[in-house]
């Protein structure tokens, strides 16, 4: 079985003007055309392929972690600093409760 390889010859502008869109192209939200652009270049940018893929599986592996719980002490600390102390209040339970902004 033979491997067909395309000539590609290495532009570091076009990969980074690519690689501007790469958040949103791995979101899946960028525009349908800019999304076949970009498939095209990684079919023969190895090294965009491997940048995309990476990215992609990091956002997979971070999407399954547990969402990290902060001590009441450092949530009324970041709730000071962000001026957002009027809203913090500790839940009955050992839960913290955000009020709603309006």
């Amino acid at each position: 079985m033979s491997t067909v390889h395309l000539q590609h010859e290495h532009n570091r502008e076009t990969c980074r003007q690519y690689l501007e869109s790469l958040g949103d192209y791995v979101e899946g939200t960028l525009a349908a055309e800019l999304c076949r652009e970009i498939e095209a270049h990684m079919a023969v940018c190895d090294n965009c392929r491997i940048v995309v893929n990476t990215l992609a599986k990091t956002i997979t592996l971070y999407r399954q972690m547990p969402s990290p719980e902060l001590p009441n002490a450092v949530r009324e600390r970041l709730f000071a600093v962000l001026d957002l102390a009027p809203y913090y209040r500790p839940g009955p339970e050992s839960g913290d409760k955000l009020d709603s902004v309006r």
